[in-house]
Parts: structure tokens; C-alpha cells; sequence
């Protein structure tokens, strides 16, 4: 990003325009913030600040002399509410491919007494109910909203719309509560938080279940996740575990080890009967 310094302005192109007035040329130089503009010394009728990253249309010295400001291809949110007390001839305003978003947000420009052309296109704000009514009835001064003139039936229906405060107000509010294509939602923490599995501990059949996934596992992270889950005692609730089925193969399993072991004693309990029953006979 590059600071509006005073070298910058000296710097940067002054010319006279095609309707002859005088204009400083600040395009395309990664502007963040309007500042020093007092080293213009009002000299000019026209100032472009096209394709900057300006975020507020604010800290504007008093420049008598400007009547026209282009500002498209920026990131303005917030226009200051008495830039009217700076720019009192501004007559042309160019915000063209900003962040506008909500009515409220034009309210300041009914401080530009002189302000007759307006070109808000590419702004959020021009997709929300009665936009252009609202702005024709804020900007009583206005010949030329988005590059398409202003009717007078356009201004008459404007009036009688928001004929009242409680309506421009209700207005308001419908702005702020319209979603609009283009807009990006408030997501609550808690739906992230929904999104995150939840940590419950595994109940005796579920162990039984984790023990049969560890002996069906066909890869080495599957069974290092299965026998973490195990030795922490905590069941991720997204952790798919074996049904029933899991949980009585490993009781068939758990009767064939024991079954096995009961064979292989059942050949020392016969050797131990032979030995008794021939005792006997040794001692006849």
C-alpha cells in the first residue's frame, strides 16, 4: 500500500480534462487512506481516486474549488456525515464498485448541497427494496441517479413512499435485514460449534463394538484411531462403530478362547485320573 503523501499528489498527473477543467489523476496507486489532499492547494476541478483500496470517504480538507470526485474500484463502507462542510460545489460523485450495503449508509450525501450526478451502480445497496426512491427522496438536488436521469414522476412517487419518518426509518431497517445476493452471511459461532463432533463417552457395548473394529480394521490409521478412542474413554459421536453383529462376533470369539482352553486341560485332567487309579495298584 502507498500513503497519500503530498510528494505523491506533486508527483502524480495534472492535466486539463476533455471538458477543459483541471484534474489531478491519483488512479491505481494501492491507496488505503485519503489524507494531505490540503497540499492540492484547491487547484483542481476534478480529482480521480479510481482503483485504490479506500475504505472511508473521509478526511477531506475544505477544497472549494472541487466539483467533481471519482472514486470508483474501491472498498468504501463509510462516508463521513459532514463531508457536505468540505466539499460545498461537489457536484459529480462517482462511487461506482464499492462496498455500499445499506441505505443508511448514502444519509451523508444529503449534506452536498450541490450534488447532481450519482452513480452508485455495483453496490450492493442498489439491490434493496425502493433503493432508488430512497436515494432520489434523501438527494432533493439530484438530476442523474446511475447514469439514468431522475423523472419527476420518479420524484413525486419517492415522496409520497416515505412521506413520513416512520416510514424512511422502517425503510432502514428492511435494508439491514434483506439478504441480497452478493452479501456475505453472518455466520453464528454456533453453528461451527454444531459442526464439530461431540465428545461422549462410549457405553460397555460400544467398547465391545471398538474391539470388533479393531479386529475387522483394514488399515493402520483405522486401528490407531480405534485404540485411541479406547484408551481415552471418549467416543467421537462421528465415529462409525460395528452394530450388534461387531459385538457378537467378539463374544463368539471370547467362548472360542475359552473353549479351547477348556480342551487343552481336558488331557491333563485324564492323565491325573490314570495316574490316581494306578496308585493303587502299585501298592498292592
Amino acid at each position: 500500500m502507498v500513503r497519500l503523501t503530498a510528494d505523491l499528489i506533486w508527483k502524480s498527473p495534472h492535466f486539463f480534462n476533455a471538458i477543459k477543467e483541471r484534474e489531478l489523476d491519483l488512479r491505481g496507486n494501492k491507496i488505503p487512506v485519503i489524507e494531505n489532499l490540503g497540499a492540492t492547494e484547491d487547484q483542481f476541478d476534478t480529482i480521480d481516486l479510481s482503483d485504490n483500496e479506500i475504505v472511508k470517504l473521509e478526511n477531506m480538507p475544505y477544497l472549494n474549488r472541487l466539483g467533481t470526485l471519482i472514486i470508483n474500484n474501491n472498498r468504501i463502507t463509510r462516508i463521513n456525515p459532514n463531508i457536505g462542510e468540505y466539499l460545498p460545489k461537489l457536484h459529480t460523485l462517482v462511487l461506482t464498485n464499492n462496498r455500499l450495503v445499506n441505505l443508511a449508509e448514502i444519509d451523508p450525501l444529503s449534506s452536498l448541497p450541490k450534488l447532481q450526478f450519482l452513480s452508485l451502480l455495483d453496490n450492493t445497496i442498489t439491490k434493496k427494496p425502493n433503493y432508488r426512491l430512497y436515494v432520489i427522496h434523501k438527494l432533493k438536488s439530484l438530476r442523474v441517479l446511475d447514469f439514468k436521469k431522475v423523472k419527476a414522476k420518479e420524484r413525486a412517487e419517492a415522496e409520497h413512499l416515505f412521506s413520513s419518518k416512520e416510514v424512511e426509518e422502517e425503510a432502514k431497517r428492511e435494508s439491514v435485514k434483506t439478504f441480497t445476493p452478493g452479501e456475505i452471511p453472518n455466520i453464528p459461532e454456533v453453528a461451527e460449534e454444531q459442526q464439530a463432533p461431540k465428545v461422549v463417552a462410549p457405553t460397555p457395548e460400544q467398547i465391545i463394538a471398538i474391539k470388533a473394529a479393531i479386529v475387522n480394521s483394514q488399515t493402520l490409521e483405522e486401528v490407531a484411531r480405534l485404540e485411541k478412542a479406547l484408551n481415552s474413554g471418549q467416543l467421537p459421536a462421528d465415529l462409525k462403530i460395528l452394530d450388534d453383529t461387531g459385538s457378537n462376533s467378539v463374544k463368539e470369539q471370547d467362548d472360542k478362547m475359552a473353549t479351547d482352553s477348556q480342551n487343552e486341560a481336558e488331557p491333563n485332567n485324564l492323565e491325573e485320573q490314570k495316574d490316581n487309579e494306578a496308585t493303587p495298584m502299585e501298592q498292592e
